[in-house]
């Protein structure tokens, strides 16, 4: 494998409900300044630059947000954003990157990114994923990060640490979603379990091979798809295609039933940003708990998050709390309920509020 062997590919194609009020249709999660002063797409992007040039990175994202994520990304090719007609979970869209990858260079080693995670330590962060490429090329596997767990969190993934076949390398020995908090307790227990990171390093034609025995019938519209490439009709068969495509995740559908699937577990300071309750762990705290953007008067008020930067808020003899405010929309929630927002967006949509999604 050379260095330039190597290409990035963020999936930026995420709704971000749980950060509603803020993430909306129209600006998602990975287009907001959560944390840091630049969209978060901005900064994986710019992360990832020591080690892959603009030149070989590639976005997939929803085509309703293909001129914000050019807007944020300017140094990207043009060619480089693809656009999906419809979202489709990540294993189509990893598919599609897959094939613009092997059409720039048949051995290309492809590096899958989330567009909206938090990495502390990026130099720890490329130092893995470059020993991730060497393993997915050695071996011709499908690598995926581990993260070693630090606490027993329920709102993650989890993957079981099989027999390790090289230093700091292991066989995936089984996937499982997101656990009770008494099982992540056994999990963090035992030791032999990570975080499902979802950040991924494989060949593009290892990946393309694994989705053809797995996902037969997304294997060939993803063909179909290629067939077109660079002709008058692509864009026509991507729209037509695409949107028939079955929506499953690359975990799912390929991941948890390949056999030749590894794990690095690390430590990079990671945080999927999962939910406003993501931000205590991440944001400074003053003395009393509270963290607070904008301007806040607490009164014998504790461990509560404020998120309002245009109207002053005032708490009194609250506790654990989430308070957020935009101009149309003001969010109070339990921090034990923050996985929960997700649920006010879908009755938003069942009751066709669809001004406030």
């Amino acid at each position: 494998m050379t260095p330039d062997s190597l290409y990035a590919v963020i999936l930026a194609g995420g709704s971000g409900t749980r950060f509603w009020p803020r993430s909306r249709h129209e600006q998602p999660k990975q287009l907001l300044d959560i944390v840091g002063s630049e969209p978060m797409i901005c900064q994986t992007a710019r992360r990832i630059i020591p080690l892959i040039p603009p030149e070989r990175t590639f976005v997939i994202t929803h085509a309703l947000h293909t001129e914000k994520v050019r807007a944020c990304l300017r140094d990207l090719p043009p060619g480089h954003i693809l656009a999906e007609p419809a979202g489709r979970n990540t294993a189509p869209a990893v598919g599609l990157a897959a094939l613009h990858v092997r059409r720039c260079d048949p051995d290309g080693v492809m590096v899958v990114l989330p567009s909206d995670h938090l990495v502390q330590r990026p130099r720890e962060f490329l130092q893995t994923l470059q020993r991730a490429a060497r393993a997915a090329v050695r071996h011709g596997s499908l690598v995926t990060l581990g993260i070693h767990p630090l606490s027993p969190e329920s709102g993650y993934g989890y993957i079981r640490l099989g027999e390790e076949i090289g230093k700091g390398l292991f066989r995936a020995a089984a996937f499982v979603e997101k656990p009770s908090r008494p099982r992540a307790v056994r999990f963090l227990r035992s030791g032999r379990y990570v975080w499902n990171s979802g950040i991924f390093v494989w060949k593009a034609d290892a990946i393309l091979s694994a989705i053809a025995r797995y996902l037969p019938t997304i294997s060939k519209d993803l063909a179909r798809i290629d067939h077109a490439a660079g002709s008058a009709r692509e864009a026509k068969v991507l729209h037509a295609v695409y949107r028939r495509l079955d929506s499953i995740s690359i975990d799912h559908g390929v991941l948890e039933r390949a056999e030749n699937v590894h794990v690095i577990p690390a430590d990079f300071g990671w945080n999927d940003v999962g939910s406003w309750g993501a931000l205590d762990q991440i944001l400074r705290k003053r003395r009393d708990g509270n963290v607070s953007q904008g301007l806040h008067i607490a009164i014998d008020t504790t461990d509560t998050l404020i998120y309002s930067p245009r109207k002053l808020i005032a708490t009194v003899g609250v506790s654990g709390l989430i308070i957020v405010e935009t101009e149309d929309a003001l969010l109070v929630c339990r921090k034990d309920r923050a996985q929960d927002v997700r649920q006010v967006v879908e009755r938003l949509k069942q009751e066709g509020l669809k001004e406030y999604l």
